[in-house]
């Protein structure tokens, strides 16, 4: 569990530049990073905890968001806060007001599961430097990204009203792991040689502008839509002499590597029986969810 210092935390298959004001970004000292788990982008500052399941040698969970939730949800009905509970796939709401979302990722037999916990972040700086899907927005009922959030200090019962965030982290803490006092957690200290494979890793990829931003292709088409219980969908793809020549997804989707899928589309005759075909061909929903068959190739076909 720990507080970073402001930045914007993208999807692993995000397209950025149609998520986050990149220039309000930059002029605000805010650090763009992309993680390696699905779901959407968030802003984190000093006011945003964020805790984090990682399971060596088990996945029989992953995908189960509500499993590992559940900790959290127990601990914040234990500090007083009433009426949490889990909405749609991934997020943790109080009075239909989102206080955490979730994602998770996979490699080979390990796992990391978790989210953010939203305690005193600066919405008028959230509000300005993401700039989510409408149709994304308008499925919730809502105009703005910050109608839909609520911070977890204004639901403090009297007795904890005023803690930093720092302090609220360590309350936290001791009721996940049922102690007085945080020097109670058995706990892990990095040594010099983790820090400099993490630094090694810093400089060779999560570090870089290739990773962080990605490369939009910036190909013929570009459609999007939001899914309920999915997420948002885009498709970036070219058509030449009627067969699609490329094609890249984006999206908060919380599934593996999509490249294979996007390998799938190409060489496909565009028109929507072709589509459909090859979609039901490569079990299309194993890649990025439950979406009817008919409404995603009227997505990609809408160009027409």
């Amino acid at each position: 569990m720990y507080i970073n210092s402001p930045c914007v935390i993208a999807g692993v298959h995000q397209d950025v530049y149609s998520e986050v004001d990149i220039n309000y970004l930059k002029n605000n000292g805010i650090e763009l990073v992309r993680r390696t788990g699905g779901g959407g982008a968030v802003y984190h500052d000093y006011g945003n905890i964020i805790f984090e399941h990682i399971m060596i040698g088990d996945i029989k969970n992953f995908g189960n968001f509500e499993f590992f939730a559940k900790p959290i949800i127990d601990a914040l009905n234990d500090l007083g806060i009433t009426g949490v509970k889990m909405t749609g796939k991934n997020d943790i709401v109080v009075m239909d007001k989102k206080i955490s979302g979730m994602s998770m990722v996979k490699v080979g037999n390990n796992m990391a599961a978790g989210g953010t916990l939203i305690y005193d972040l600066d919405m008028g700086c959230a509000k300005k430097v993401l700039t989510p899907n409408a149709s994304k927005l308008e499925s919730k009922g809502v105009k703005s990204v910050d109608k839909r959030i609520i911070n977890l200090k204004d639901l403090l019962p009297e007795e904890l009203k005023g803690l930093k965030a720092e302090e609220f982290k360590e309350k936290l803490l001791c009721k996940l792991f049922k102690v007085n006092s945080v020097e109670e957690i058995e706990s892990y200290k990095l040594t010099e040689k983790d820090w400099s494979i993490i630094d090694k890793r810093i400089v060779e990829k999560y570090g870089t502008d290739e990773w962080n931003y990605g490369n939009n292709p910036g190909y013929d088409f570009y459609q999007t839509k939001y899914f309920e219980g999915v997420g948002t969908i885009s498709f970036n793809f070219s058509v030449a002499e009627g067969i699609i020549s490329e094609f890249k997804t984006y999206g908060d989707l919380n599934y593996g590597d999509l490249e294979s899928f996007d390998n799938n589309l190409k060489g496909t005759i565009f028109t929507e029986e072709s589509i459909k075909d090859r979609l039901r061909e490569i079990a299309y929903s194993k890649k990025i969810g439950d979406v009817d068959l008919e409404e995603l190739t009227n997505l990609i076909c809408r160009v027409k």
